[in-house]
C-alpha cells in the first residue's frame, strides 16, 4: 500500500518516485485507501488542474479501493489517540493494518510505526514540481497500465 506522499512523489517523477515504483509495479494488487484519493486530487488540482487530477485518480483506481466503513472508522480514531495520527494518516494506518499490507510512505508520521517502509524525503517539496507542463518528465513503466493511462504518469 502507498500512502498518498508515495503516490504524489511517484507521480511527480520526484527524488523518491523509483522507491514508490518497487510496490506500484502490481498495481492491481495495491490498496488505496478511498482518503488518497481526496488527499492527492487535491493537491494536484491546486497546484495543476482538474484534468490532470482526474488523470491520476484514473490510475489509481487501477489499484483496490478500500472504501471507509465503521469499522475502519473506529479502528482510525482508536489509532489516531494512541499514535497521535491525524485523522486522514490513522484512517490510511488502519487500512494497512487490517489488510496487513505494508504502508510505503515518506510522511515522517509514520516513522517509527509497525508495518511501515518509512522513506525520508530527500528534499523539501513544496509540490512547485507540480507545475511542469505535462509529458515532460519520462513516463514510469508500470505494468497492469492500460496504454491509454500510461500517459497521464507523464508528470
Amino acid at each position: 500500500m502507498v500512502d498518498s506522499s508515495g503516490w504524489l512523489e511517484y507521480f511527480a517523477d520526484g527524488v523518491n518516485a523509483d522507491i514508490f515504483a518497487e510496490p506500484l509495479q502490481d498495481i492491481a494488487n495495491v490498496l488505496v485507501p478511498a482518503i488518497c484519493y481526496y488527499e492527492v486530487f487535491k493537491v494536484i488540482l491546486w497546484e495543476r488542474n482538474e484534468s490532470d487530477a482526474l488523470q491520476v485518480l484514473a490510475v489509481m483506481h487501477q489499484g483496490v479501493t478500500i472504501d471507509i466503513n465503521p469499522d475502519i472508522a473506529v479502528q482510525a480514531a482508536k489509532n489516531s489517540l494512541q499514535y497521535c495520527l491525524p485523522m486522514a494518516d490513522s484512517i490510511i494506518f488502519t487500512v494497512a493494518k487490517q489488510f496487513d499490507s505494508t504502508l510505503w510512505t515518506q510522511d515522517a508520521d509514520f516513522k517509527d510505526l509497525a508495518g511501515v517502509r518509512y522513506i525520508q524525503k530527500k528534499l523539501i517539496h513544496d509540490f512547485a514540481y507540480l507545475r511542469k507542463p505535462i509529458f515532460t518528465v519520462r513516463i514510469r513503466n508500470v505494468r497492469h497500465i492500460s496504454t491509454a493511462s500510461r500517459w497521464c504518469m507523464s508528470f
